[in-house]
Parts: structure tokens; C-alpha cells; sequence
């Protein structure tokens, strides 16, 4: 699927795939850019990153049940593709 960009860096996301993706505006999406790609896609988890003794730590919005090793793995296999 080909879209563009305007002139400030807006790009619009077609209708259809941001009902496919359940995206309602307005919305946040993270974008990675790599090997010369730029992949958007739907964040999973509201959160933000925080700063707490220093480092940054990632404080989810809303209480969720725990991560587990499983999630884990799925994440990073999510990374490798």
C-alpha cells in the first residue's frame, strides 16, 4: 500500500486499516525505524517512562496482571522479525 507524506511529516493511515487495527483518533502509535523501514504499530499497553532514583522506569497507565517469561519470548521473537 503506497500513502505520503505532506510537507510537515504528516502521513494519514487509510480508513480500513485503522479499523482493522481498532485505531480511533486521536491515538498514539510507536514507530521504529530500521534497515531503512519505518514500522508504525498499536501500543498494547498504555504507559509512559518515568524517572525514579535516576533511571528510567516504565509506569503502565492502568493495573495489569504480571509479565511472564512466555510474554517474554513472544516479545522478543516479535523484535527478530
Amino acid at each position: 500500500m503506497r500513502i505520503s507524506i505532506d510537507a510537515v511529516g504528516r502521513l494519514v493511515v487509510p480508513k480500513d486499516v485503522r479499523e482493522t487495527l481498532g485505531i480511533t483518533g486521536p491515538a498514539e502509535l510507536d514507530l521504529t525505524a530500521r534497515d531503512g523501514l519505518i514500522e508504525l504499530s498499536v501500543s498494547d499497553v498504555p504507559a509512559r517512562v518515568e524517572t525514579r532514583d535516576g533511571r528510567p522506569v516504565i509506569v503502565v497507565d492502568e493495573p495489569m496482571a504480571p509479565i511472564t517469561a512466555e510474554d517474554v519470548r513472544a516479545a522478543i521473537d516479535r523484535v527478530r522479525r
